[in-house]
């Protein structure tokens, strides 16, 4: 059976994009570490995007609130765009720009992270929700396609995906999204057993102390 040029490329550019994009493992590595710290200490992750990225971005929430892999307690996650009645109604009330930045300001809490996903980097929806997020204390993480782009520079952090077509920016999203909750699931696991060992040597203590 022939495979057409176009279909081979579409794996060729996923190809390149991601060998160039493992570099980017320590940036996941460091916002599954800090997620894990915010969403057990009773913050929240809000998530939002446009398209694709929206579906993305639900994917990142729903595997917080259910599961990654191994199960363990869920956590707190809101991918904004998923409220259907909020959305259309502050879409007609205020107008498109405002529909995450609103929400934003209802959910959002001081010490919480706001993930916003775009392949564009350029959504004026996205651009001010992160405005909203600053304002209110919550730390802005972006997911973009290639650099510079205004979303990366209305973030605290960003990672770009260098990639020449959407939808493999997209893929690279996804890994980007399993990767954050590979290292959340793994930051929970350390701080479990972190609990486990002080747990066993303050028995420790305690038996010496009684004799």
């Amino acid at each position: 059976m022939t495979v057409h040029p176009p279909v081979v490329l579409h794996c060729d550019e996923l190809q390149d994009a991601l060998g160039s994009f493992r570099a980017s493992a320590h940036i996941t590595q460091r916002w599954g570490d800090r997620l894990a710290a915010v969403l057990s200490g009773g913050g929240r992750l809000l998530a939002a995007g446009n398209g694709g990225s929206a579906a993305q971005a639900q994917h990142l929430t729903a595997e917080l609130v259910g599961r990654y892999r191994d199960d363990r307690p869920p956590f707190s996650a809101i991918a904004l765009h998923a409220d259907t009645s909020s959305t259309t109604a502050i879409a007609n009330d205020y107008g498109v720009d405002e529909v995450f930045a609103r929400q934003v300001r209802a959910h959002g809490r001081e010490g919480d992270v706001l993930m916003l996903l775009s392949t564009s980097g350029a959504s004026a929806n996205l651009l001010s929700a992160a405005d909203a997020a600053r304002a209110a204390g919550v730390r802005v993480w972006a997911l973009t396609g290639c650099a510079p782009n205004p979303l990366m520079a209305g973030s605290d952090e960003s990672l770009c995906v260098d990639a020449p077509s959407t939808a493999t920016v997209q893929e690279i999203h996804l890994v980007a999204v399993h990767m954050i909750c590979a290292a959340f699931d793994a930051a929970l696991d350390r701080g479990a057993q972190g609990v486990r060992g002080a747990r066993g040597a303050r028995g420790v203590r305690g038996k010496g102390t009684r004799r």
